[in-house]
């Protein structure tokens, strides 16, 4: 997730706590297709923009704009960020959410959107590795396989090439993205469990922000930034980040945090759709066959055991 990315990606804190609530049939399928078209065009998005601002003014613009939207709930809920608690948001908010923005920004200079969306799934499988690996937690056969599949799927992804360009660094960038993510939702899940989760992430893309000021003020472009660049990186903040923290989260509310996140599977295919439909860019056997491994392997490591 991008993000996500953005995450979405990482689940919230207190996602895992998530009361299923009664909700109509049509409404949850209908909001998850519209969550996975809008993380999905994250990475069309980031294709467009890359170029013309570079990849840290780019997360800069992203990570700002999305502070800006989730703002009130952070207002809202204040008493619950006491200053000692800021610097462990601000390590998070790079480790979650600057630089895996600024690796997937990074690969979409040097591949096309699909690369990066279908990379972007392996969140679920870095989340049960490092918690495995960091955190005690047991992995089993079933998780097991699924990683060794997912990892199968990344050099599938990374030894193809497209119009006779190499993709592996790119691919090799989304993936470390998504290393990333899994090892901010552990952090969240064991230091910040039980904060209100729209409020914990304002305060993490705020202090991302922040930090990453400083480096795109040294790296903004000095041409002029075409408009189609400009609206890519408002969509960017505004819809894929902020606005899609708040469709995420009342998902978790209503659902729960193992439906909500079915969203994992979607993102690739919105991914390399938009980008095949409005980029002209184009669906390779190596990235078929690629996020068919990817996307297998999420839903082995996500079926529950008997």
């Amino acid at each position: 997730m991008n993000h996500a990315h953005d995450t979405v990606a990482a689940a919230p804190a207190n996602s895992s706590h998530a009361a299923v609530q009664p909700h109509a049939g049509w409404l949850t399928p209908l909001e998850l297709a519209l969550l996975g078209a809008i993380w999905g065009a994250s990475f069309l998005f980031m294709r467009v923009a890359a170029d013309d601002f570079g990849p840290v003014p780019l997360v800069l613009l992203r990570l700002a704009l999305g502070a800006l939207l989730l703002l009130p709930f952070l207002w809202r809920a204040r008493g619950a960020f006491p200053l000692r608690l800021w610097p462990l948001l601000t390590l998070i908010g790079v480790i979650n959410s600057a630089l895996p923005f600024m690796l997937f920004a990074w690969a979409a200079q040097r591949a096309p959107a699909g690369v990066g969306a279908i990379a972007n799934a392996l969140t679920v499988l870095f989340t049960a590795l490092v918690g495995a690996m960091f955190f005690g937690e047991k992995i089993g056969g079933r998780r097991a396989l699924a990683l060794l599949i997912g990892f199968i799927g990344v050099v599938v992804l990374a030894s193809g090439k497209i119009a006779g360009m190499s993709i592996g660094w790119a691919t090799a960038a989304g993936a470390l993205a998504s290393l990333l993510y899994g090892v901010g939702a552990n952090l969240v899940r064991r230091h910040l469990a039980g904060l209100p989760a729209a409020a914990l992430a304002a305060a993490t893309l705020g202090a991302a922000a922040l930090v990453t000021l400083p480096f795109a003020l040294l790296t903004w472009p000095t041409q002029a930034v075409p408009g189609v660049s400009w609206w890519s990186a408002l969509a960017l903040g505004v819809l894929c980040t902020g606005s899609a923290y708040v469709l995420y989260y009342r998902l978790i509310a209503r659902v729960g945090a193992s439906r909500a996140s079915t969203v994992t599977y979607l993102v690739p295919l919105f991914g390399v759709g938009w980008a095949w439909l409005l980029l002209d860019e184009p669906l390779t056997w190596p990235m078929a066959i690629a996020g068919g491994l990817i996307l297998g392997s999420v839903a082995i490591s996500q079926r529950r055991g008997k």
